[in-house]
């Protein structure tokens, strides 16, 4: 039983590591595109490099990234319950 657990546990995590990265580039994209919007509307100062660049900073350390770890510990908990909840109920 232990050797089964472990082989899903390790496939699983194998898989939630692609997904957090796929979300994570997709979410990066989303937020550079929306700064390149944001620059060429006009509220942008300086050159455009420069406050994409910075705007991507500020991304890289707000809340939205960190969100994006939910990838990991939403589906372990929800995965733990149940297995807790079908062996040993």
């Amino acid at each position: 039983m232990i050797l089964g657990f472990l082989r899903v546990a390790l496939i699983g995590a194998v898989v939630l590591t692609v997904f957090y990265a796929l979300l994570s580039i997709y979410s990066r994209s989303l937020r550079r595109e929306a700064l390149e919007k944001e620059y060429d509307a006009g509220y942008g100062d300086g050159a455009r490099e420069a406050y994409i660049e910075a705007g991507m900073r500020k991304y890289e350390k707000g809340l939205r990234k960190k969100l994006i770890l939910l990838v990991y510990i939403v589906p372990a908990i929800i995965f733990t319950v149940v297995f807790w909840t079908l062996n040993y109920s």
